[in-house]
């Protein structure tokens, strides 16, 4: 009995050792298959989201192999992957910019140590604090925010803007050296992107009643699954090409650092312009990001391992522990925050991954391209990057959820709103803390304000007035249960008899129930 409890807490919680023992060949190909198509697009978002952070393109891959690696032995869901995100991007982004990729490096770290003690203590259900419509308006925020950053890129603008509002002044500023062949090849982009997008959703509907349709049909989910790869492979030869002309119409990415980064701790002190920064002095420049980070990251991953368990539960406590680990060791190779990638997720889903070692697979083709193909990155357009980048974000935005909250709760507008709004002119720790803090202001008016129903019955000759609450009470409650009951009887001008039907009441709390026995006691005067 103890040996078989002993190994299923080690399957729990080092899930590889479940499913190593049956792993076979046939799985092999199918997970080769998948993580090299994985692969081809982890590489150049990798590059698009390392330019979103404000880093040098290199740090994109660097944050991009070892999450497939820890992932693989300790996830315990086959569809994710663990790499750069848009979110994390952005939120690693104002402290790049201030003081350099050493504070992208440690808070990865922190934000690690932060998600693997909440894995320890059991602490998921604090995300379910964060609502739909604040989750909605923070996705839609960043969204709105980095499409918006990417603007100067789209165009060849010049500048460094900060945040939403600084993207906009600065395409206004800059408006007239637009340059043109920028704009055309990251405009095209954007078309081929969403034409390889709706290709693949409309082949998914075709009959497969000829050879040729078949071959079609996979050719165009192939390249639904590749887009980004082939658009970033085309940009970047035609780019190389002209430059054998001598021909540099576009922007580019620029020298990228090669090798793989050397296996060092991360960085707990730092040079900051003309002074040196202790490891107290880069937390406190931090601040609440050392919390609101890893709990977007949370969100994030246990959302995407929900989207893809099929009906199967989910151990918050595992993936927590996993992506806690991912984020350490992550950063002892120079990586930024990561988390699960929905987009990297679901190309792994459509390849028909079949267990976590397909992340081997994504991995090494991450660090060969390190090894071997950071000269061709070089020459890959600023533009086609902004338009990869733009195209993602345009998908990230939910905008169906407006209507869904319409039809629901109308009410659910309000966080949705308050939650979008900061994060675009606050930024997003602030706005994400803001719409938490309004949505547990619902929470705690519908506390103090219960449903009650009063009715007025006849027992036994007598009128009485019956008061039913439709929920359990608690303390901001005392006050408005009290007011009710007495302004009911005295509205009618009655001493009847109050009785309080307690068939929904299921916790109550102790200044309630001195509320109560007040309440008792006015009625007797």
């Amino acid at each position: 009995m103890n040996d078989c409890c002993q190994r299923e807490q080690l399957q729990r919680r080092l899930p590889i050792s479940e499913w190593l023992p049956k792993y076979s060949w046939n799985y092999l190909l199918k997970d080769f298959i998948a993580g090299l198509t994985v692969g081809l697009t982890a590489i150049p978002q990798g590059i698009a989201y390392a330019v979103v952070a404000g880093l040098q393109p290199q740090y994109g891959l660097y944050s991009g192999f070892m999450g497939c690696f820890v992932y693989m032995i300790f996830g315990s869901c086959k569809d994710i992957t663990i790499g750069p995100t848009a979110i994390m991007a952005l939120m690693t982004q104002k402290y790049v910019e201030s003081h350099g990729p050493d504070f992208a490096v440690l808070l990865a770290f922190l934000s690690g140590v932060v998600i693997f003690i909440f894995g320890i203590l059991r602490l998921g259900f604090l995300v379910e604090f964060i609502s739909m419509p604040v989750t909605v308006g923070f996705t839609s925020a960043a969204a709105i925010t980095i499409a918006s950053s990417q603007i100067k890129g789209l165009f060849g603008l010049p500048g460094r803007p900060h945040g939403f509002i600084d993207s906009w002044v600065n395409a206004y500023n800059h408006i007239t050296e637009l340059r043109l062949w920028d704009t055309i090849l990251g405009v095209v982009t954007i078309i081929v992107l969403v034409l390889f997008k709706k290709l693949k959703e409309a082949s998914e509907n075709w009959e497969e009643n000829s050879n040729t349709k078949l071959v079609m049909k996979k050719s165009l989910g192939l390249l639904g699954l590749a887009r980004n790869a082939v658009v970033v492979i085309v940009g970047t030869l035609l780019a190389y090409i002209l430059s054998l002309y001598d021909i540099q119409p576009f922007l580019l990415t620029g020298t990228v650092e090669s090798g793989l980064p050397p296996f060092t701790p991360p960085p707990f002190s730092t040079h900051s312009g003309n002074s040196t920064l202790s490891f107290l002095d880069m937390t406190k420049e931090m601040g609440s990001a050392i919390v609101v980070v890893p709990l977007i990251a949370i969100l994030e991953s246990i959302a995407i391992a929900k989207a893809f368990a099929k009906g199967k539960s989910i151990d918050a406590t595992q993936e927590m522990l996993a992506l806690g680990l991912c984020n350490v060791v992550g950063s002892f190779v120079r990586s930024f925050p990561t988390t699960g990638s929905f987009t990297r997720t679901a190309v792994n889903h459509a390849s028909g991954v079949v267990t976590p070692a397909g992340g081997i697979f994504t991995g090494v083709l991450v660090l060969l391209s390190l090894s071997f193909l950071t000269s061709t990155f070089y020459f890959i357009p600023k533009a086609t990057l902004a338009g990869l980048i733009m195209c993602a974000m345009f998908y990230m935005v939910e905008y169906h959820a407006v209507t869904t909250l319409w039809r629901t709760k109308k009410l659910d507008l309000l966080p949705f709103i308050t939650t979008l709004l900061a994060c675009l002119f606050l930024g997003l720790e602030y706005g994400m803390l803001v719409g938490i803090t309004v949505n547990l202001l619902f929470i705690l008016y519908q506390s103090a304000r219960p449903s009650v129903t009063l009715q007025w019955v006849w027992v036994s000759d007598s009128e009485v007035l019956l008061v039913t609450p439709t929920q359990s009470l608690v303390f901001p409650a005392t006050d408005y249960i009290r007011e009710v009951i007495i302004q009911t009887c005295i509205t009618k001008h009655s001493t009847a008899m109050v009785i309080i039907d307690g068939t929904h009441i299921h916790y109550i709390d102790s200044t309630m129930a001195k509320g109560l026995k007040m309440i008792v006691e006015d009625l007797s005067v």
